[in-house]
């Protein structure tokens, strides 16, 4: 598909698009997407040769840099460099939102300290479309990246979570999905669980249940494949304090906490005003 440049508008010499591409789907991409990629002198990527099926469904004729993890710091002055000689870069991913879990933060910074501009192109994130699809609550939510890969230091990082108020949401490898569902099991106990298996592709799937339901579903397969985001629910609100004000503000007080102080955290702890705790100790004395 060829989009065609928008009229009378000028591109800005040296300019850094951060633009999103499809997590699966190739028609998950936006016209402005397109349009950058297709403006851009040079496309910087993950792998060009996964960037190039892309490039080539949408008829895109443009060179293609790799930049991953193990080149990053060097490939980062070189596109800089290119960029302060008024160049116009794209940066892709091999999927979904650029610098999410994936490299490119030293180049922005490069860009921003080089006084270039850099103009993100929204689009696909496999955090956001699992979460919208997820059943789990979305007022608030945790983006933890890669779950670590070595058991004590997953549980370390999961028992560290614990109290979040916040649905949390990983990255997790299909061949340690199994491992980690025991992980959220023997740490988080209950709490329900999502996996959300290759978004937007022919095979999408959700599996929803606590940890050991979903292990148990999948334990049984051959093997499990596909990009998976791990959603956990989020902690049960503590139930309310039915203490008399009074009481609460005494046991602090005994504790060595100053009078004020303890009407302060009574309050917060309550969702109160200071002025309404004060009146209930005022209506207890009386």
């Amino acid at each position: 598909m060829k989009i065609a440049a928008r009229p009378y508008t000028q591109i800005m010499p040296g300019l850094l698009y951060l633009v999103a591409t499809p997590i699966g789907n190739l028609e998950d991409i936006t016209y402005r997407a397109v349009r950058a990629l297709q403006e851009a002198d040079l496309i910087a990527c993950e792998d060009t040769r996964q960037t190039r099926k892309l490039l080539d469904h949408y008829g895109i004729d443009k060179p293609a840099i790799s930049y991953h993890d193990h080149n990053e710091a060097g490939r980062s002055e070189e596109l800089a460099a290119r960029l302060r000689a008024g160049a116009v870069v794209a940066l892709v991913c091999d999927a979904g939102t650029p610098l999410v879990s994936d490299p490119g933060y030293r180049l922005v910074r490069a860009a921003i300290e080089s006084g270039v501009p850099v103009q993100p192109v929204p689009g696909a994130s496999a955090v956001l479309a699992a979460l919208a699809a997820s059943g789990l609550p979305t007022d608030a939510f945790h983006f933890g990246g890669f779950l670590p890969p070595k058991p004590g230091q997953r549980a370390k990082a999961l028992e560290a979570l614990a109290g979040e108020e916040a649905t949390l949401v990983f990255y997790e490898a299909p061949h340690r999905i199994l491992e980690a569902l025991e992980t959220i099991e023997q740490t988080l106990g209950r709490r329900p669980v999502v996996v959300a298996r290759e978004l937007t592709k022919i095979h999408e799937e959700f599996l929803r249940g606590t940890a050991a339901e979903i292990r148990a579903q999948l334990a049984p397969r051959d093997s499990v494949k596909g990009e998976i985001t791990l959603l956990i629910g989020k902690a049960a609100a503590p139930p309310p304090d039915e203490t008399p004000a009074r009481e609460a503000v005494e046991a602090l007080m005994r504790a060595g906490t100053p009078r004020m102080d303890a009407i302060k955290q009574v309050a917060r702890r309550r969702g109160l005003s200071k002025r309404e705790v004060y009146d209930q100790l005022l209506a207890a004395r009386e």
